[in-house]
């Protein structure tokens, strides 16, 4: 029988044997405060207008984009999105579009690292070969992470695909741990971004990673493949005190984790050719280069960082698509481009090469698509994830064939909670530095600063 006036902490968790599996925002847990405690949020008595907190991601795609095929030509709301940009067109009310914005501190050095490393700084960097790195200050990320992350499991999740390259770039004299990175705790202190699905999915989760040789921890690494076995009883008890809006809700969600959990498991069964008998099953990684995995690599990464966002398991998350500099092939994903995504990205005007690398920028906007989609389709209240979000989308220079920091192509979807009025194109005054807008990020987050990086002013979002 459902309990009525029952209610249920916000911070709750379903737990079985070795794992914790967060809850999204039911009817049935009290008012979130921002600022509040773990113990007030339980302690809350208020369950009639539940308000859920802003989150935010951070995603990076690496070698800019060909900016005749990314930029609107009309400003405000009337505008055309052009080609890189089409796959976004059913979302088209939920973001900006900015033009005009830039780093400063990029315009000198290198072609690359240096601007990758400032992404979410904006400030500048060290010239080193070596280990003494310095990005000049911490990211938007991670400072918003230091206010927002003390109330959630997660401070901050940050993801990726491609392994950290160490080593010097003789070309150029930087080293190669400068383009592995955008999340940075201090200037010299990067994040480690989690690129293997299944681990990200267990950090996410709080899956105990078994420990290797006993008959009893394989036993316990097969059940990790199937965590919801291991909390249903718990979600079955719970599912009986919630209200039926509540239980649908908690339905959707398990069956999204499940759908996930399937998913996890097909990625990352082994490639037999690497197989041996000694080799523990969680000892063999995801495999690589095999046809469709990248996009699926890519869009699991993004629903860990929905479902990371729905449960409230943290507020901050990174993504970046690839390291920088990547030559990543599209030849499987994208019919005619055969070329690598850098060799692609230096274009010089000829049309052979830039169709390709504007068709590669279009790709990484329909990955961003099938985000939106999924943040939209997760109701919270009566907004949608989406609306109670900030979602960064771009890349740390403008035109890869001249690395051009200036006219930076940038998006930021979502509403913020109301803070923010999307469906624009925003033209900005040349020049006008991109932490402007982190200013304003920082402020839709509750936690304003005065500014950032070499911001100047705060750029008007509503």
């Amino acid at each position: 029988m459902i309990q009525k006036n029952w209610m249920l902490p916000r911070r709750t968790f379903l737990r079985g044997m070795g794992v914790t599996l967060g809850l999204p925002l039911l009817n049935a847990m009290g008012k979130v405060l921002p600022n509040a405690s773990p113990e007030a949020v339980a302690a809350s008595k208020v369950s009639a207008s539940v308000r859920p907190p802003v989150r935010m991601a951070c995603i990076y795609f690496p070698n800019g984009v060909w900016e005749k095929n990314w930029f609107p030509e009309q400003a405000g709301a009337d505008y055309k999105l052009p080609f890189a940009l089409e796959p976004l067109e059913s979302h088209k009310n939920d973001f900006l579009v900015f033009s005009g914005l830039d780093k400063k501190h990029s315009h000198q050095g290198d072609g690359h690292y240096a601007k990758t490393a400032n992404y979410l700084t904006g400030l500048p960097v060290r010239k080193t070969p070596g280990k003494d790195i310095s990005v000049g200050g911490i990211s938007i990320d991670q400072l918003a992470a230091q206010h927002v992350g003390q109330f959630t499991p997660l401070p901050s999740l940050e993801l990726g695909i491609d392994p950290v390259i160490s080593g010097i770039d003789s070309v150029v004299g930087y080293t190669r741990l400068y383009g592995c990175y955008i999340s940075w705790r201090s200037p010299s202190m990067p994040i480690a971004k989690e690129i293997n699905p299944k681990l990200a999915y267990e950090r996410l989760f709080g899956v105990m990673r078994a420990k290797k040789g006993s008959a009893a921890s394989n036993k316990q690494t097969d059940d990790d493949k199937a965590l919801l076995d291991l909390v249903l009883d718990d979600a079955n008890s719970l599912r009986r005190k919630l209200g039926r809006d509540d239980q649908f809700k908690l339905d959707e969600y398990l069956d999204s984790v499940r759908d996930v959990e399937r998913r996890l498991d097909f990625f990352s069964k082994p490639d037999l050719r690497d197989w041996h008998p000694d080799t523990e099953p969680h000892d063999i990684a995801a495999p690589k280069g095999e046809p469709g995995d990248h996009q699926e690599h890519v869009r699991l990464m993004l629903d860990l960082m929905a479902m990371a966002f729905w449960t409230d398991s943290t507020r901050i998350s990174s993504f970046m698509f690839a390291n920088d500099v990547s030559g990543k092939s599209f030849a499987k994903l994208i019919p005619g481009v055969s070329e690598g995504h850098h060799e692609l990205s230096h274009h010089q005007n000829k049309p052979e090469k830039y169709e390709g690398y504007s068709k590669i920028n279009r790709w990484h906007s329909e990955q961003l698509a099938y985000f939106l989609g999924k943040l939209k389709s997760i109701k919270e209240g009566d907004k949608n994830l989406l609306d109670n979000s900030m979602i960064l989308f771009g890349s740390s220079f403008s035109d890869g064939n001249r690395h051009d920091p200036n006219n930076l192509p940038i998006i930021l979807a979502g509403r913020a909670g109301g803070k923010i009025q999307p469906g624009r194109h925003i033209p900005c005054e040349k020049n006008t530095p991109l932490c402007n807008l982190y200013v304003s990020m920082l402020d839709c987050m509750g936690t304003p600063v005065e500014s950032f990086g070499d911001s100047t002013a705060a750029l008007p979002l509503a």
